[in-house]
């Protein structure tokens, strides 16, 4: 009722100045006396005109606009209200009274009535906004980025009706754009000015809006943002600027992802395409974090059927559901079973006939592992042993054993049972028409028993975040873009290699912590205390991606590298896999020892 009431003061308002404009423009024709005979036309003409002006503002939805609201479009609006309704109540005049109005008048009532209801409309809308400014406690918000997407972030931000924020101004490394100003708030200065600027105006949110900066800029940047305790938010890509969805609902919080500084991979679509579509592709460990993801992005390469294998039942529907909402004309055969059950996996590939394997299942936890040494030779390496012969039997074309890093000069019984893995499949290259291929990588973002869904949840209970050691570090990548290279490595594979993975630089786990918390909103060793518990049983400080004698060569790829091909005895490994299978289910050290016959597995010490 409130809104109807201000309108139809706006109507009586509208209607005051088409008159105020007329006589205003007879007074001045006439030198401040208006003759008798004019009077009558004064009188005459008004009336036309605000009945006409009245008519057209309303057939316009002039006084159904919310004024405080209001854009440059509804004044452009108004100002063809006023002039059409100018124009044909002087046309009436000319054609229908006696004495005609001087054209003098007449423009000069077009100008004051421009000019006055455009200026009431204006004030209304500053008022309104003023306060609303004075009712709302706003955060006090800086935008890093002064081009194209953080104009349209200010200008959504400051025309926004549900915002709660209060634009400062804008920081930008360029320096030609310092001191210039953009929608009257200021260019504050460039990345180093940061922490200066939240500290003199209070700021309590940085909006990064560089879309199109190199990754590793904006994680600079995004270092920089934190460190002032700041809330920090981020426009995702630069695909969101150019088909115009910058908007609240794109922008999200910063992740630890963001921190890592990575630019996207490019990928050869046409190498990947010609080795999966149309083809049976199979992926082993399918419900886990890295299995899940090689489904979702295989999918769109249109195999002829994907077979997504798995022990456990719950993840494999997981992924079957969602893939079968995403892509309803594929072909998906969801299997339960174990990879420790030879014979299931013979039945499995002789029913099936996969062309692709990419084998992502396997125990990967390294405390649990050195618990349960039997059940890491069981699933990592005569699980690997079954499927990989399977491959080899029914004639896959391309097998890809997910591997680690750990596997190099390793000190855990995880990562000797993946370096046996390794071996494995590079011996059976050599007498089989399978190209067999391993791909080596480090920590996945996100991935279970990943740190960062640990140190979540940590966070969330109000800490403490344990680390192990202060100096720990570790290589990291997103579960999407190591799968991307893992996909690209098969279509590199000419069999027996070990591709390596550009992991980038390798990530402080202490830091990464520190991170963490900041992100969440709140102050390492304040608000949230870090705790050291020490390295646990297998773990070392950091990992290595390469044997001493494996070297590294480039592939056509920049982010994969070759590792020299091991030359590795069949004979041999049968023998050593006889004697790690008569000691399965003994004691963990007689397991341990069958191993390192294989594998040495080094003591570390911090």
């Amino acid at each position: 009722m409130a809104v109807k009431k201000k309108l139809v003061v706006l109507f009586v308002v509208d209607l005051l100045i088409v008159w105020f404009s007329s006589f205003t423009a007879y007074l001045f024709r006439f030198d401040g006396y208006v003759p008798g005979n004019y009077l009558r036309q004064f009188f005459e003409y008004s009336l036309i005109s605000s009945v006409l002006c009245l008519l057209v503002m309303l057939y316009l939805g002039m006084y159904r606009s919310m004024w405080q609201y209001a854009s440059i479009g509804d004044l452009l609006s108004m100002c063809k209200a006023i002039v059409i309704s100018w124009g044909v109540s002087y046309l009436i005049t000319l054609l229908y009274m006696d004495n005609r109005v001087p054209l003098s008048v007449a423009i000069r009532t077009l100008e004051t009535e421009l000019l006055l209801m455009g200026g009431v409309r204006v004030f209304w809308r500053i008022l309104g906004r003023k306060k609303k400014a004075d009712r709302d406690n706003k955060i006090p918000t800086l935008i890093f980025g002064a081009g194209d997407c953080g104009m349209l972030v200010a200008r959504e931000l400051m025309s926004s009706t549900m915002s709660d924020r209060k634009l400062v101004g804008f920081i930008d490394d360029d320096p030609q754009k310092h001191f210039l100003t953009a929608f009257h708030l200021p260019v504050l200065g460039d990345r180093y000015s940061i922490e200066s600027v939240v500290v003199e105006h209070r700021i309590k949110e940085i909006i990064i809006a560089i879309p199109s900066a190199p990754k590793a800029v904006v994680s600079e940047i995004i270092n920089i943002c934190i460190s002032t305790g700041a809330k920090v938010k981020i426009i995702p890509g630069i695909h969101d600027m150019i088909s115009g969805k910058i908007s609240f609902s794109t922008m999200r919080d910063v992740d630890v992802e963001d921190l890592l500084g990575r630019d996207p991979i490019k990928t050869d679509l046409v190498g990947i395409a010609e080795y999966v579509q149309n083809k049976v592709v199979l992926v082993t460990g399918a419900g886990g974090s890295i299995g899940s993801e090689l489904c979702r992005q295989i999918a769109p390469f249109r195999p002829s059927k994907l077979l997504l294998l798995g022990h456990g039942e719950n993840s494999i529907y997981n992924i079957e559901m969602e893939l079968r909402r995403a892509h309803p004309h594929l072909h998906i055969e969801p299997i339960i079973a174990d990879i420790q059950d030879r014979k299931r996996m013979d039945n499995v590939f002789a029913q099936h006939r996969p062309h692709v394997v990419f084998h992502a299942a396997a125990h990967k936890h390294v405390p649990l592992m050195e618990k349960n040494p039997s059940e890491a030779v069981k699933n990592n390496v005569f699980g690997t042993q079954n499927v990989a012969d399977c491959a080899d039997k029914y004639g896959t074309e391309r097998f890809v054993l997910i591997s680690s890093d750990k596997a190099v000069n390793p000190t855990s019984i995880m990562g000797a049972t993946k370096r046996i893995a390794e071996m494995y499949v590079q011996s059976l290259n050599a007498q089989s028409k399978t190209k067999f291929a391993s791909v080596r990588f480090g920590n996945v973002l996100g991935s279970r028993g990943s740190v960062i869904p640990l140190f979540k949840k940590q966070i969330a209970s109000g800490g403490p975040v344990t680390v192990t050691h202060p100096d720990m570090v570790r290589y990291f990548m997103t579960i999407p873009e190591a799968v991307q290279l893992v996909i690209q490595a098969g279509a590199l594979s000419k069999g027996g290699e070990i591709f390596i993975l550009d992991m980038g630089e390798p990530v402080r786990i202490l830091k990464l912590a520190e991170d963490l918390i900041r992100l969440s909103g709140y102050e390492p060793y304040v608000d949230i205390d870090i705790q050291f518990t020490g390295i646990r049983e297998g773990e070392k400080l950091y990992e290595e991606l390469l044997t001493a004698e494996e070297g590294a060569t480039k592939t056509q790829h920049e982010r994969i590298y070759i590792g020299k091909p091991s030359i590795i005895s069949q004979k041999e490994l049968d023998l050593e896999f006889a004697r790690l299978e008569r000691v399965l289910g003994e004691e963990p050290k007689a397991v341990k020892d069958a191993i390192e016959n294989l594998v040495p597995i080094l003591e570390y010490v911090s």
